[in-house]
């Protein structure tokens, strides 16, 4: 399966901020961004301009890195959500949060997303009582995910439960509640952007 590989830390400077690839490290002083916070490289530490295409494609660019996706399924999600009815931002912001890689870690149970990603590929995690070896399986409201081996998962420090997430911590079950909306939306990337760039 295609993924992205390679540095983390060089997406984030390429980006310019944090997209809290690498878990803990991300929270300490070895953050790659607090050290150096120009785009790697060579030239990486002059100045350019950047024209409104090149906005877009940097915050599309940063979604993808985020969510651990490529290029052809970010494709699909917006064209998804531009033929859904309703405001085409939200809708794609659904889509990505919806995805049992990003619940997994939204709920804590991983440090990142990639973790979240090879734990689920592993087995780890069950959607209604039904193991799920998907990362991109798209999670609908009122259904149930949690672990089969607690012992497995790396619970992460200091993580803040979203709204559209409700965790049952005796029975060690997280379940989503509702779909995300746009007043939820608390990322290092401009969603309308994105829609702006497949839109052209």
């Amino acid at each position: 399966m295609a993924r992205i590989t390679g540095p983390k830390c060089r997406l984030c400077r390429r980006s310019g901020v944090k997209l809290y690839l690498k878990g803990t490290r991300c929270f300490s002083d070895k953050c790659a961004i607090e050290k150096r916070s120009y785009a790697p490289g060579q030239h990486g530490n002059r100045r350019t301009r950047r024209s409104e295409y090149g906005d877009q494609m940097r915050e599309k660019q940063k979604a993808k890195y985020i969510y651990g996706i490529l290029e052809r399924q970010l494709k699909r999600y917006v064209s998804e959500a531009l033929k859904s009815g309703g405001v085409s931002a939200e809708n794609l912001f659904a889509i990505l949060e919806s995805r049992l890689d990003n619940l997994v870690y939204r709920s804590g149970l991983a440090v990142s997303r990639p973790q979240a990603r090879q734990l689920i590929r592993a087995g780890v995690f069950k959607v209604n009582d039904k193991i799920v070896l998907t990362p991109s399986y798209r999670v609908q409201p009122e259904d149930i995910i949690e672990p089969v081996d607690f012992s497995k998962v790396h619970l992460r420090e200091g993580f803040i439960l979203p709204e559209w997430l409700k965790a049952n911590v005796k029975e060690r079950q997280i379940e989503l509640l509702r779909y995300p909306t746009l007043e939820d939306f608390n990322e290092n990337y401009e969603i309308q952007q994105i829609i702006d760039f497949y839109s052209r």
